[in-house]
């Protein structure tokens, strides 16, 4: 069972639980599962109970208890243990990580948008400010990948160099509009970001955290380890060569099980919950930094993926390649939401 396909069985479980009487709340459209906190266990947990706690009018941990037996139940699930304040923890039969890989290669970059529109107009608004017109930038991309119709608009036309080297694009300018639901107000960048060219520029910008002050330097451009963005797009490619290589040596990618790598798998896991997240708290930076973490976490398996010598082509060897190619699938999909091109070739 992969990620999406969980989120629907804990929402077909709200559902019974709604339809039998023992909740008496709406049925949310999305149900986010991540990898088990600190203190959790099995291979997934969900916060559904306290979602809808409050709605429900009961305590978390109760509407764990009500929503336990109806996931139990479940076909693929093995167990379901309560921790916390009334987080879900699940624990799935068979091959999770197989699962999920064949479910990232199957939905390419949009792994972690929403299946169908949401129905809900965002009205985001941006001060006159290269910084502010970025992430209202990527917010709008990372809201459109949820299923929201956005509309941008700013304190100022963006200067005709920000549009043709950042890429910023905004639907009108001037004052703030009635209702807007968003305003777009960040630390402003201390220099002119153009002279870095798009992507090192928009990484620039939306890496830090809206409130930290963004740091416009060469940094940004060196090809070595200690530039974050680096580490993505030479990930990135990493991927990208190494399936060109396995299939010169005559073999390709397919999921199967896998020692170790946890960490990866987790991370990959967590895609679609970190995508909810950084739309919803407006923060383009979230995403950022988790794509920093996959490529950090992917790096170390990419030496083992191909035969060494004599070596004949695996199993293993086809189940690590599907694994580095699901990798590489996210860190595109997620440069993507932030503007910022993901190369084949470095």
């Amino acid at each position: 069972m992969t990620p999406v396909e969980l989120s629907r069985t804990v929402l077909h479980a709200v559902r019974r639980a709604v339809n039998e009487g023992e909740l008496r709340v709406t049925v949310p459209a999305r149900a986010v599962v991540t990898a088990p906190r600190p203190g959790g266990c099995g291979d997934y947990a969900t916060n559904i109970a306290l979602q809808l706690a409050r709605p429900a009018g009961q305590p978390p941990l109760r509407v764990a208890e009500i929503l336990r037996p109806h996931l139990a139940g479940a076909d693929g699930i093995t167990d379901v243990v309560v921790t916390g304040p009334g987080f879900l923890n699940i624990s799935l039969r068979g091959t999770a990580p197989a699962d999920l890989v064949e479910e990232i290669l199957r939905r390419g970059v949009r792994y972690g948008y929403a299946d169908r529109p949401s129905g809900r107009l965002r009205q985001l608004h941006a001060a006159h400010e290269v910084r502010a017109l970025v992430v209202a930038d990527a917010l709008a991309r990372l809201l459109r990948s949820q299923g929201d119709l956005v509309r941008v608009t700013a304190e100022g036309r963006p200067a005709p160099a920000w549009e043709s080297v950042l890429d910023v694009r905004v639907d009108a300018c001037g004052t703030s509009p009635e209702g807007v639901e968003v305003d777009i107000r960040p630390v402003p960048a201390p220099a002119d970001p153009l002279p870095l060219g798009r992507d090192a520029a928009r990484w620039a910008l939306l890496h830090p955290a809206a409130h930290d002050r963004p740091r416009i330097s060469d940094g940004h451009l060196v090809q070595r380890q200690s530039n974050p963005l680096f580490r993505v797009r030479y990930a990135h490619a990493r991927t990208r060569a190494l399936a060109r290589n396995a299939a010169d040596l005559g073999f390709g990618a397919e999921p199967g099980p896998i020692d170790g790598h946890q960490g990866l798998t987790a991370a990959l896991a967590d895609h679609p919950r970190v995508l909810v997240s950084a739309a919803e708290h407006r923060a383009p930076d979230r995403l950022a930094r988790h794509l920093v973490a996959v490529a950090d976490a992917v790096l170390p398996l990419l030496p083992a993926v191909l035969p060494r010598g004599a070596e004949k082509p695996s199993a293993a060897h086809r189940a690590r390649l599907a694994l580095a190619e699901a990798a590489g699938t996210v860190l595109a999909g997620g440069l993507t939401l932030l503007g910022i091109d993901a190369p084949d070739h470095l």
